[in-house]
């Protein structure tokens, strides 16, 4: 194996200043710096840790390399944030509170998982990913 944690995930948004307060507010997100017009950058974890999560408008380095045409290069993704099952409720509670239809729950039996689904302001489906307390982190696949 090379890798040893995410270093970053971009999302192509429409709007970065609309996307940084979702992503702050309601996702809970702890910014890096304050929104531009083109970027804004959010630590995915502790602060300072190389897990963040951008919002960009705009192209992407060789998207003129990809394979798919324009318009459709990127596409919509999902995620999971691992949130602590102790804090999973209040999170959800959160994203309801601030007008976000919330999904769940779903229960995996396989990772023996709670997961919740929501969706952000350019239709990317996030996840709040929390795996039974008494058991040790599990690689969240699916």
């Amino acid at each position: 194996m090379f890798s040893t944690e995410l270093a970053e995930i971009v999302l192509i948004v429409e709007d970065v200043e609309r996307s940084a307060r979702f992503y702050g507010e309601i996702v809970g997100l702890e910014p890096e710096n304050e929104p531009e017009d083109d970027w804004a950058w959010f630590w995915a974890g502790e602060p300072g840790r190389a897990q963040r999560v951008a919002l960009h408008r705009g192209p992407l380095l060789f998207e003129e390399h990809s394979p798919l045409p324009e318009g459709e290069r990127w596409g919509k993704v999902h995620y999971a944030f691992n949130v602590p099952r102790e804090k999973l409720e209040g999170a959800v509670d959160h994203v309801r509170e601030h007008g976000c239809e919330v999904y769940g729950p779903v229960y995996f039996d396989w990772m023996e998982a709670l997961s919740y689904y929501f969706y952000d302001p350019d239709g990317n489906l996030l996840e709040f990913w929390s795996p039974n307390p008494t058991e040790p982190w599990r690689t969240h696949e699916g």
